[in-house]
């Protein structure tokens, strides 16, 4: 593997930490800036119509679901693949805890899963990520188990 394409799976390495940490802080102008303008989220496994399709809508969708919450997202073991000069693939584990408002809290979620996602470099060099779908292996409310179903 080349020093420019190691270069490029640590960008993208980086690029994932930022939107993790964004997330978390509740930095939502900065963290959409982790998305492409016309990038993809499905994270259908969380409710059935959480699906949005460009930056701002990302961001509206994801801050008003999980804005007042408390959360900790984890991404871990990065299967990174380039696809192209500009273009590449991955898959994260990850695991999410969040507590919304309450005290005690309203409602605790933790869930278990893999985002798979696409990313783009634009032509200053910034890797960005074009799609993101997160499918969820465990996924629980309250200490009940809502995924897997069964």
């Amino acid at each position: 593997m080349t020093q420019e394409a190691l270069a490029d799976i640590e960008a993208i390495k980086q690029l994932k930490a930022r939107y993790f940490r964004l997330l978390d802080t509740k930095c939502w102008e900065e963290w959409g800036d982790v998305f492409t303008e016309d990038a993809s989220l499905d994270t259908t496994d969380d409710a059935p119509h959480a699906q949005a399709q460009g930056r701002a809508a990302i961001v509206a969708l994801v801050s008003g679901a999980v804005g007042r919450a408390v959360t900790v997202h984890h991404g871990h073991m990065p299967e990174i693949e380039l696809t192209g000069p500009t273009t590449a693939r991955g898959v994260w584990a990850m695991e999410d805890h969040l507590e919304f408002p309450g005290d005690p809290p309203a409602l605790v979620v933790h869930g278990r899963g893999h985002y798979h996602e696409e990313y783009e470099r634009s032509p200053d060099g910034t890797w960005r990520i074009r799609s993101l779908r997160l499918v969820r292996l465990l996924l629980q409310h309250g200490g009940r188990r809502v995924l897997p179903r069964g």
